[in-house]
């Protein structure tokens, strides 16, 4: 009687941890501005990039540093340490959030604190209603993390595999690198679809499986 062979799914866990982030070229401009703390004007920064271009854990890394607590969620009015806040174009639209980082940023400057912000896009698309606010982020110094170079490209559809504990063909990489299409969020699309795939069917992750993957886009 032939046995079959049950995958179960691993636990993803995202590493920040700064041994773990790829310092290529795409992110060499974001990345000098952020070891200059004292040159921020203002004392805040927001790092500009693509969704997986690597802003979160620069954002961890910059608190890790300098003592600095990342936030995700709620935004609070005030805070006693410098601040990183993750993805702050969501809270387009929503008054209060408007509001609560108004207050922030005026709160922070005032007791000389950095504020480091996130986002994919500068300030003027975002879609700030408040004016005030809106004043403020547009003027704030903005870091860009470039499009992907295939060095970073590698780094990335890496680092994800890593995350979700697989290992790839020495030959997958380089063939996903040459034959995707080129951005951030393709990348995550790829290893997702090829961790999908390769649980379902109980198989390694090949280059005949990464081949089969980017057929069906």
């Amino acid at each position: 009687m032939t046995t079959k062979q049950l995958s179960f799914p691993l636990p993803r866990s995202a590493s920040y941890a700064a041994q773990d982030f790829y310092p290529g070229p795409a992110t060499a401009t974001a990345r000098a501005m952020l070891a200059r703390r004292d040159r921020w004007p203002n004392g805040k920064l927001i790092v500009t990039g693509e969704a997986g271009s690597g802003k979160t854990h620069l954002l961890h890394i910059w608190a890790t540093e300098h003592g600095a607590e990342v936030l995700t969620g709620d935004i609070p009015t005030r805070s006693e340490t410098p601040l990183a806040i993750d993805g702050v174009n969501r809270i387009a639209g929503n008054a209060h959030a408007e509001e609560a980082l108004f207050h922030l940023h005026n709160n922070m400057a005032s007791a000389g604190l950095s504020l480091l912000i996130s986002a994919r896009a500068a300030p003027q698309h975002w879609g700030i209603r408040l004016p005030d606010l809106r004043s403020r982020m547009e003027a704030t110094t903005i870091a860009p993390i470039e499009p992907a170079d295939d060095a970073t490209l590698s780094a990335i559809v890496l680092k994800q595999m890593s995350d979700r504990q697989l290992s790839p063909a020495p030959n997958v990489v380089p063939y996903l690198v040459r034959a995707m299409d080129r951005s951030y969020a393709e990348a995550a699309r790829v290893v997702d679809a090829l961790d999908t795939l390769a649980l379902a069917e109980g198989r390694n992750i090949t280059r005949a499986l990464a081949s089969r993957v980017l057929a069906q886009t």
